[in-house]
C-alpha cells in the first residue's frame, strides 16, 4: 500500500471507506460533545448567578476537587488518561471560573448605590 502526502494517493478502496466511516462517527462525537460542553455552561452560567446573588465565590476548590478526583475515576473506568481527562476538566473549570467572575463583577456593577 502507498500513500501520498495528502493523504489521499493510492490506498485501497476497502481502506478508504473505514477511513471515512471512522471519520464519519469522529466527527458525529465531536459535535455531540460541543453539544454537551454547551449544555454544560448553560448550568454553570445559572450557578454563577445564583453564587453571584448570594455573595458566593466564583470558585470552590473542595468542589473542584471532588469533580477531579470522580472524572479521573470515570477516566479510569472508560480505559482513558486519567492525568488527560484531569487536564481537560482544569481547563472547563478554569472557563467557567472565568465566567463566574465575570458575572460576579457584573452583579457588583448592578447593585443599587446607597446613601443619600
Amino acid at each position: 500500500m502507498t500513500t501520498s502526502t495528502n493523504g489521499t494517493g493510492d490506498v485501497d478502496p476497502a481502506v478508504r471507506e473505514e477511513l471515512a466511516r471512522l471519520r464519519d462517527s469522529i466527527d458525529n462525537i465531536d459535535a455531540a460533545v460541543v453539544h454537551m460542553l454547551a449544555e454544560r455552561f448553560k448550568c454553570t452560567q445559572q450557578v454563577g448567578h445564583l453564587k453571584a446573588r448570594h455573595q458566593l465565590p466564583p470558585a470552590d476548590p473542595a468542589r473542584e476537587a471532588r469533580q477531579i478526583a470522580r472524572l479521573r475515576s470515570l477516566a479510569e473506568s472508560a480505559k482513558l488518561d486519567p492525568a488527560f481527562a484531569e487536564k481537560f476538566l482544569n481547563f472547563i473549570i478554569a472557563e467557567v471560573i472565568r465566567h463566574h467572575e465575570r458575572i460576579a463583577d457584573d452583579a457588583v456593577g448592578d447593585a443599587p448605590v446607597s446613601g443619600g
